[in-house]
């Protein structure tokens, strides 16, 4: 009885995260019908265990040492109460706390807990790694097609005077003007995100700061936060955690903490704005 519990709460959980869209916060919702489908499939995989069960239950008796070995009842040996409360925990515990508990809302705080580093423009990222500031997919291609990918998925952002990035767009743009930064040199670009203050920024540019987005790229496994660099009019700073629009060109800089050349925006206006509903942004291909 205990796994047709069981996967009926993985039946519920799974249809609880896509009734209240938090399925986002854990996949790019472009495999999304691959969560939905295991809804059904969990289902009948109930039902299945359901016959099962009954099917036992009217051929389980106590032992009797005069039936034959095909007698036709069920002799099989169960496994032990301790090695059933184990596999049964494991298997309750994901559901418990995708039902119950909250699920966080990710800020600076997390940023500056895992540490903020420029790993992803050495491309030293493996799969399942977190990345920071310019999404990478390089690691999910050979070089070659990386390239050849990337040169294509470039060019609608060369068109143009203005990047304007946006929510369908954000990853696939920051991983273009990181991608060749010297052919979006004095372009404008406009973009939202929420502002960070690195702790190892020098404290004479208190006007510059980063301005992220957190992204999703197939998986939460493969998360990161990403942007760039914001360099304000003088006279204005941000504290963490506040969400603005910016226009301005981008340039680029040796960033000393990060020890390599960074594209970032010269800031011509900005605008406070509400933070938005969905705070994700997801890698498109």
């Amino acid at each position: 009885m205990i796994r047709i519990l069981i996967l009926i709460g993985f039946t519920f959980l799974f249809m609880h995260l896509h009734a209240t869209g938090d399925i986002s916060k854990y996949i790019n919702m472009k495999y999304s019908y691959i969560s939905f489908s295991a809804i059904f499939i969990l289902g009948f995989l109930t039902l299945v265990q359901f016959y099962i069960y009954g099917k036992s239950e009217d051929g389980d008796h106590e032992h009797d040492d005069s039936c034959t070995p095909d007698c036709g009842h069920n002799h099989h040996k169960k496994p032990s109460r301790f090695k059933n409360l184990t596999v049964n925990s494991i298997l309750i515990f994901p559901i418990i706390s995708g039902l119950f508990f909250p699920i966080a809302s990710l800020d600076s705080e997390t940023v500056k807990t895992k540490g903020f580093h420029f790993k992803g423009l050495e491309n030293e990222g493996d799969f399942g790694e977190h990345q920071f500031l310019k999404p990478d997919t390089s690691v999910y291609y050979g070089k070659e097609s990386y390239n050849t990918i990337m040169d294509q998925e470039l060019k609608p952002f060369t068109k143009g005077d203005t990047v304007v990035l946006n929510d369908s767009n954000y990853l696939k743009g920051m991983e273009s003007i990181y991608y060749k930064p010297g052919i979006f040199l004095d372009k404008k670009v406009q973009f939202t995100g929420f502002t960070y203050n690195a702790e190892d920024q020098s404290k004479s540019k208190k006007n510059e700061l980063f301005l992220l987005r957190f992204g999703i790229i197939h998986c939460i496994a493969d998360s990161g936060v990403f942007g760039m660099m914001v360099e304000l009019p003088e006279g204005t700073s941000f504290p963490n955690d506040k969400w603005i629009e910016v226009d301005g060109t981008i340039e680029t800089q040796y960033y000393q903490p990060f020890k390599a050349d960074i594209p970032y925006v010269k800031v011509k206006s900005w605008k406070e704005i509400k933070k938005p509903e969905e705070e994700y942004v997801f890698r498109g291909y």
